[in-house]
């Protein structure tokens, strides 16, 4: 289990996502065609939406558990690579940093919206960066700690259900009057998948501050500025990376024109352009901080077991 996390956490920063047959996209593909026959603006219809195909990437997991000893490491390091998203992430990050870079706006406004989902038609260049930022925050811990948490816990069944459940929430876990109700559950879930991974998140952005008075400020902060954020698993996430940064997140974001209040995370001066780049380096900091601590805790969990213990 453990040499296959770090094989696919290598793949992933080395490769990043597989340009074609990628097997998210397919689940999206599916999740789609069967949203044509299962959706209706009730929570019972969402939920059930939800069961058929979180179960069935749960049941696919249990599958390819029973292939055969020698191919489980290979198989599970394909997994791990096809369900994180760190190097394509930092890729994202780092054209958005070009282009502002570039004083090309128009460009980083339409390249914003594949991270974010708040309207950037009239977002000047910190608050682009301000998106860009918050997005390698909250989407490092959902696209690179969260799935290697679920697979150091539960192995095969844990990456490609969290995939699943992450992929659905994307998709229909959105407050649209489409998906409203429809969408519930697929929200409910992710929070609830997430909570763990994000505190786990926190804890790795602590320690990659590199220092004992800046890992227990992001505490401080966490502790102080995350409830202020409407979400239970960003708000904590984003605090801990504005403290370890030392710059300031959070505030007004507007989505289909509804505006939410972030609240104001940490204490330093706004995020400029300049800050993208730092914020890229951070994460993959935490990524590494979070497969070593996941993988020390699957070794010490199945060492302590006492069917594994050498009898005397």
């Amino acid at each position: 289990m453990a040499i296959g996390l770090v094989l696919g956490y290598a793949a992933d920063r080395v490769l990043g996502d597989p340009h074609r047959w990628h097997p998210v996209a397919g689940f999206g593909r599916a999740a789609t065609v069967l949203e044509k026959y299962s959706y209706a603006p009730r929570r019972r219809s969402g939920a059930l939406h939800e069961a058929v195909l979180v179960g069935g990437a749960i049941g696919l997991g249990l599958a390819l558990r029973r292939l055969p000893h020698p191919l489980q490491v290979p198989t599970l390091a394909a997994a791990t690579w096809a369900v994180l998203g760190g190097r394509s992430l930092s890729r994202e990050a780092e054209a958005m940093d070009s282009l502002l870079l570039a004083d090309d706006l128009d460009g980083a406004r339409s390249r914003i919206r594949n991270l974010v989902g708040r309207d950037p038609s009239h977002l000047d260049a910190d608050e682009l960066a301000r998106a860009c930022v918050e997005s390698v925050a909250e989407n490092g811990a959902d696209a690179v700690v969260s799935p290697l948490f679920w697979g150091a816990v539960a192995g095969l069944p844990g990456l490609v259900g969290y995939r699943a459940v992450n992929t659905l929430d994307a998709m229909v876990g959105h407050r649209s009057p489409r998906y409203a109700e429809f969408g519930w559950a697929a929200a409910r879930l992710d929070d609830l998948a997430n909570w763990v991974p994000a505190r786990l998140t926190v804890g790795a952005t602590a320690l990659a501050t590199g220092s004992l008075a800046r890992a227990r400020h992001t505490y401080a902060v966490v502790r102080r500025d995350a409830p202020a954020h409407p979400s239970p698993n960003a708000g904590p996430v984003e605090a801990a990376f504005a403290a370890a940064l030392g710059r300031r997140l959070g505030g007004r974001n507007d989505y289909d024109g509804v505006p939410e209040d972030r609240g104001r995370l940490g204490d330093g001066p706004p995020v400029t352009p300049a800050d993208i780049a730092r914020a890229v380096r951070l994460q993959r900091r935490v990524g590494l901080v979070a497969l070593g601590l996941v993988v020390t805790g699957r070794i010490l969990v199945r060492a302590a077991r006492p069917g594994r213990r050498r009898r005397s």
